[in-house]
């Protein structure tokens, strides 16, 4: 099991945290347009502020470690890895509760590429406490916009964990679209409401705007989960790459299941 040292060293060695691949001028155009109230970069949440371009970047600062100099335009950006390891800490807290509770949860990614293990283990680990993992809508589907034209997207579930399939491949998604169809369904049926959500993307935004108390994972260039949790609309965001190898997450999760008491 890392140590708080070891597992900060290791965000910053494998690009987690610390310095991280994730452009600086990508991380600009997403609070600009974020700022602008675009849908695709809202994740779902109505939020109530009207969150200027400048406020993004100094929430981002302050939330995620990103670099504060509006003139900072290229090259790389930053995560404070202590900030990451903070959330962490956050995030384990909520799911303690969910297993002394036997809570019923909900678990989805659009990321599988990167973070998808994450979930299958705390998936796993909530269950054998005895937590309700949720699959509702399952097959759900709808049509999305792709560069190669409009193509089927539906929900799928391994193990637990809700992603967006199609074509016989896992998709990464910002859409809130899959969470809002799953709401719905549970809502459709007494005494399935969730009451907790993991999760990120569209799914973690969709789910905080519904009012389920939600934590998740949020690249430096995803402001939106930031601006959920300074409005009370999500619980707990971890700041973080969202797709490095997944092997490299195995040391995160292990020390978030550790101070869940997930795992001995």
């Amino acid at each position: 099991m890392p140590t708080r040292q070891d597992l900060r060293e290791h965000l910053v060695r494998t690009l987690i945290a610390g310095e991280v691949a994730t452009p600086r001028q990508n991380n600009l155009l997403h609070y600009r347009r974020m700022a602008a109230g675009n849908p695709y970069y809202l994740f779902g949440l109505n939020l109530k502020g009207s969150w200027s371009f400048e406020e993004i970047l100094s929430m981002m600062a302050e939330r995620c470690g990103v670099d504060p100099d509006p003139a900072h335009f290229y090259g790389d950006d930053t995560i404070d890895p202590e900030l990451t390891i903070a959330a962490l800490e956050a995030m384990a807290e909520r799911l303690a509760e969910a297993a002394e509770l036997r809570s019923r949860v909900l678990i989805a990614t659009g990321h599988p590429t990167g973070l998808l293990p994450v979930h299958l283990a705390i998936g796993r680990a909530l269950s054998a406490r005895g937590c309700q993992v949720l699959t509702p809508a399952n097959g759900w589907s709808y049509e999305v916009e792709t560069a190669q034209g409009p193509r089927d997207r539906h929900i799928r579930y391994i193990d637990g964990v809700a992603m967006l399939s199609g074509g016989g491949s896992l998709h990464h998604t910002h859409d809130a679209a899959p969470m809002e169809a799953m709401l719905a369904d549970l809502a459709a049926k007494s005494g399935d409401w969730p009451d907790l959500a993991i999760a990120d993307h569209g799914w973690a935004g969709a789910a905080g705007q519904a009012g389920i108390t939600t934590v998740g994972f949020a690249d430096c260039n995803d402001p939106a989960l930031f601006a959920g949790e300074v409005e009370g609309k999500i619980a707990a965001v971890v700041p973080l790459d969202d797709n490095v190898l997944p092997h490299h997450y195995t040391p995160m999760t292990a020390y978030l299941l550790s101070r869940a008491s997930l795992i001995a």
